[in-house]
């Protein structure tokens, strides 16, 4: 039900947008999430928004770096991501969560999110 795309090679600095569509979901007031899980390591979160107003979060190491955005028309939450670093490689994920908090512990908890993408590679070449 979630599409994740965009992912691919780039080198430090450079840039890559992912996109995450749905298919037999209609967002509404939805979280939509983006993760990474690198080599070795734990899925992090790594951005959200809440569909309906738009209220934004992300990890600190991302801030002014990576700008998530959503497409109402399109059914379609982007992650567009600057100034990429060899430490930003990882597999994406998109995600999607039905509860309505807005509490920081509630965003940033994977368990939190009811539906997930397939995920897409990005690596940053330095």
């Amino acid at each position: 039900q979630l599409q994740a795309s965009g992912g691919g090679l780039v080198q430090a600095g450079g840039s890559l947008r992912l996109s995450c569509a749905a298919s037999r979901l209609t967002f509404n007031n939805y979280l939509m999430g983006w993760f990474r899980q690198a080599p070795g390591k734990e899925r992090e979160f790594v951005a959200a928004i809440r569909w309906s107003g738009g209220r934004e979060y992300y990890l600190n190491s991302v801030k002014g770096r990576f700008t998530i955005s959503r497409d109402n028309a399109r059914n379609t939450a982007y992650l567009q991501m600057n100034s990429l670093k060899p430490e930003d490689t990882a597999v994406y994920y998109c995600a999607a969560a039905l509860g309505t908090s807005d509490s920081l512990r509630y965003v940033y908890t994977e368990r939190t999110y009811d539906y997930w993408g397939q995920g897409t590679l990005v690596t940053v070449s330095s």
